[in-house]
């Protein structure tokens, strides 16, 4: 498991919800969580790690010892948007690259954790941004997609490094074509309906 960049396919599909909780879905989760904490985040989404799947997870500490911050979030929806903040946000799709996004303020998120269950929190502050900027990469929208005309200029000549870097590595095989892509994702979303 690995975290891919921008501008890979993946990170623009649209993640199916999952139908159960098993073994094999919860060793992903800890996978996604170790690999958040390697690279210092607090926050991972499943198509960040080329999964097509309605799941992220996070931790705004970022710190593996704080084991009562780990959130799961399977399915999750988001309701009752309150309020306008505006904050910096980075991601790690794309590396050391921040800029200044508008969300709601607050929240109410309704998911199912994991062990299954389902549960319901109204959040604000950090955590409400947390929760909306890895709600949106299961929808295939990146916090580049929420800047202003002149945040995303700011931003425009990093995008294109990582996009010729994206480019390099297709070239020279690393990251299949599309059609690999978009079948792999539709066998792997077959594989949990």
């Amino acid at each position: 498991m690995r975290i891919i960049r921008y501008p890979h396919p993946t990170l623009r599909h649209k993640s199916k919800p999952l139908r159960r909780v098993d073994a094999e879905l919860q060793k992903m989760i800890r996978q996604m969580f170790d690999l958040m904490y390697e690279e210092e985040g607090i926050g991972l989404a499943a198509n960040q790690v080329d999964l097509p799947y309605r799941l992220f997870v996070i931790n705004v500490q970022s710190d593996p010892a704080a084991k009562d911050e780990e959130m799961v979030f399977i399915n999750p929806v988001i309701t009752q948007p309150k309020g306008t903040a505006e904050d910096r946000e980075g991601c790690l799709s794309l590396p050391e690259l921040y800029a200044p996004v508008r969300r709601p303020e607050k929240i109410t998120i309704s998911a199912y954790n994991a062990a299954g269950q389902e549960f319901s929190y109204q959040m604000d502050g950090l955590y409400a941004r947390v929760v909306q900027h890895e709600y949106d990469h299961l929808d295939g929208i990146l916090f580049i997609d929420r800047l202003t005309a002149a945040n995303l200029l700011a931003v425009k000549e990093a995008l294109g490094e990582l996009e010729a870097e994206f480019c390099g590595e297709r070239r020279r095989g690393i990251i299949p074509d599309e059609q690999q892509i978009a079948a792999r994702l539709a066998e792997l979303e077959g594989a949990r309906a």
